[in-house]
């Protein structure tokens, strides 16, 4: 007989653990868009975030391949600020150029570095912690109020709100408004990266090319179904987690549902987001349009 209360646990313990690379994700795109910059990038961070985990992991550990996914995302998210911000190119194409470029770059590597020998790879991944949930999900449940308090309680986030809800009035008060939305972008590359480190780390255990399927550009809808804060964006991915947990949990009731709509239904829900949070919402003023 099935227990309801295993049942129900697991699946709220699935939902935080699925959670876990969106909310990194969008956490950073949050910051991102604050600022009044919109990086369709994300996706590609997360991408080279997952990558450069399973190769960091497996030459030195789980931490090493934390380490590394971060620095992969951050880099990523180097050649957007360059282009979008340094060069003033558009946000939009750059952002989508960024996640393709991504998209066969790690590809290629893959096949370069892994290649067949990655069936009968064994990637060293964090360990079940308190509650059962790893160190990255600790890690952003810790970085939504640690967000909340760089946006809201900083001169780093008051310069980088100013510059998302007037760029110029901003540069006339002496804030340096390309600078900082270029550091902004830097740190939710990188968080952005712990994501794809995350679902490689503490989720899958593997590596394949194009795992993230999508993941970033959820992670943006999450964004905007989170209002721009901090906490919201936090409520938004494990809201998130639990459509995605629902699989498992109707597994374990024995339901005999189709599988590929439990694929679907983030994206679904993504579609719903967008639908029914943007109507009630005001974004950065600032948002997507190129200084």
């Amino acid at each position: 007989m099935i227990d309801g209360g295993d049942v129900l646990l697991g699946f709220v313990a699935a939902a935080i653990r699925v959670a876990t690379p969106l909310v990194l994700a969008a956490l950073g795109e949050a910051v991102v868009e604050r600022g009044g910059v919109i990086n369709l990038g994300v996706e590609g961070s997360m991408l080279a975030g997952a990558l450069a985990a399973a190769l960091g992991a497996t030459w030195g550990g789980p931490w090493a391949g934390f380490a590394a996914g971060g620095a992969a995302g951050l880099a990523v998210a180097g050649v957007f600020a360059a282009v979008a911000i340094g060069a003033r190119a558009d946000q939009i194409i750059t952002g989508t150029a960024v996640t393709l470029g991504a998209v066969g770059l790690t590809g290629a590597v893959y096949r370069a570095t892994l290649g067949t020998a990655a069936a009968g790879l064994t990637i060293p991944t964090f360990g079940a912690g308190p509650l059962g949930q790893g160190a990255p999900t600790w890690l952003a449940l810790l970085l939504a109020p640690l967000t909340w308090w760089l946006l809201f309680r900083t001169r780093f986030g008051l310069q980088l709100r100013a510059a998302g809800e007037g760029r110029e009035e901003a540069e006339a008060m002496g804030v340096p408004v390309r600078r900082v939305r270029a550091l902004a972008v830097l740190a939710g590359g990188m968080l952005a990266g712990w994501g794809g480190a995350a679902l490689v780390l503490a989720q899958v255990g593997s590596f394949a090319e194009r795992m993230t399927a999508g993941r970033g550009f959820i992670a943006i809808a999450i964004v905007v179904l989170g209002r721009w804060h901090p906490v919201g964006v936090l409520v938004a991915g494990l809201l998130f987690g639990a459509a995605t947990a629902l699989q498992f949990l109707f597994q374990a009731m024995g339901l005999a549902v189709p599988y590929q709509l439990f694929l679907m239904f983030p994206y679904v829900l993504t579609l719903l987001a967008l639908a029914r949070g943007v109507g009630g919402v005001r974004a950065p003023a600032e948002l997507g349009r190129n200084a």
